[in-house]
């Protein structure tokens, strides 16, 4: 009976064989056309030439545009000083300020060691003294010999010679007086003083410092007012007139300042071919730090009307700008003419329309005729109180 049932279980054997082959190959077959249906679901038919390009515009906007004249400045004090010694060497023995310091005209600053000065001119003062008590006794005895001139007691070469001894000795008095004079400077030089009232801007040396005659100690300025004074270039003789409103702007302290131009010098620099201009600035509460930079900016001419864009939304070449204006979704290249530019502004003539869509940012890959989907912008404004602000609001 086991012999009769052995072909049996060997033909059941291969027939589930061949299902468990067949049933996997279709599982195989199926998944690779689910992994070719999906992969032929993400492939793009559509050309990328046709579909919209993704830019981003803003709005052109009405504007008024006068043109201005920008130069770079200096913030100086009205009067500086350097104080330090003149006719004499030695070490210093004090400095009494610190940078910052407020002092009054004629304010003790520093002192030097001057015990060789003080001695020398004591020395003189003697001397003085001696020549002088010599004179006069020569100068009495002349008188004398004069007078026994009449009884016939003196012979007149004799009284000559008296009166020339007593005209030497009163030259070197006065030699002797100018030498000590020279001393007492000397001596007074050893204090050092304000020439004026302000502050200390610098102090270059400390106590035993070895200083000689033009050596600075310490500087001293006024700031009560300032001058900003700024080189301009020959062809805008006209334009910088005495009298002109400038508009200042300290880089400093970012304020701005209206002033106007006070001095003009009347001839250029030979080698930059520039003219030296000067604007004083009232400063009471001493807020502006000298030494620093200004940018000054003149208005030229009357405003005109003007389409303002952002300055990344053209491409400038001379007095041409070329835009891409979206119409639709249609990006249209279009070029205007170039009225001014201002702190990254563009000002473009009026035919480009105020509330024009102009791309900003995607141009670069864009033609004329382009499809495009346009994302608008919105564009922050001007910071208040600034000199753009002020200036486009005119």
């Amino acid at each position: 009976m086991t012999t009769e049932n052995e072909p049996s279980t060997g033909r059941n054997g291969q027939r589930r064989v061949r299902l468990v082959v067949a049933g996997t190959t279709i599982v195989v077959v199926a998944f690779g056309i689910l992994l070719m249906a999906r992969a032929e679901s993400h492939v793009n038919k559509v050309a990328l030439e046709g579909r919209p390009k993704g830019v981003t515009v803003v709005e052109a906007r009405a504007a008024s545009y006068r043109p201005s004249r920008r130069y770079v400045g200096t913030i100086l004090p009205w009067i500086e000083a350097k104080v330090g010694p003149q006719l004499i060497s030695g070490y210093v023995d004090t400095v009494l300020a610190r940078p910052g310091d407020v002092v009054k005209r004629g304010q003790v600053i520093a002192t030097l060691d001057c015990r060789n000065a003080s001695a020398s001119s004591k020395a003189v003062a003697m001397q003085a003294r001696a020549i002088q008590t010599e004179q006069e006794a020569i100068a009495h005895e002349s008188a004398r010999v004069a007078e026994l001139k009449e009884g016939g007691f003196a012979s007149p070469n004799e009284i000559e010679r008296h009166a020339a001894d007593s005209a030497s000795k009163q030259a070197q008095v006065m030699e002797t007086e100018a030498k000590m004079q020279r001393a007492t400077l000397e001596v007074n030089d050893c204090v050092l003083r304000a020439p004026f009232a302000g502050e200390i801007a610098t102090r270059l040396v400390d106590p035993g410092a070895f200083v000689r005659p033009g050596t600075d100690v310490a500087s001293v300025v006024d700031r009560n007012t300032v001058r900003v004074i700024a080189e301009v270039p020959e062809a805008d003789f006209e334009v910088a007139r005495v009298g002109v409103p400038v508009v200042i702007r300290a880089l400093a302290t970012n304020r701005e300042l209206h002033a106007k131009i006070a001095r003009r010098s009347p001839a250029a620099d030979l080698s930059t071919r520039t003219v030296h201009l000067e604007i004083d600035v009232p400063d009471p509460e001493r807020s502006l730090p000298v030494g620093t930079t200004a940018e000054l900016a003149i208005d030229v001419g009357e405003p005109t009307s003007a389409t303002e864009i952002p300055l990344i939304a053209a491409s400038v070449r001379g007095s041409k700008a070329t835009v891409f204006v979206v119409d639709g979704q249609q990006a249209k290249k279009v070029v205007y003419p170039i009225k001014g530019e201002r702190g990254g502004q563009l000002f473009l003539d009026p035919s480009l329309r105020p509330g024009s869509h102009v791309v900003t940012e995607g141009r670069s890959l864009l033609k004329d005729g382009d499809r495009v989907e346009a994302t608008l912008e919105t564009e922050p404004a001007a910071p208040a109180g600034s000199a753009l602000a002020a200036e486009a609001k005119r």
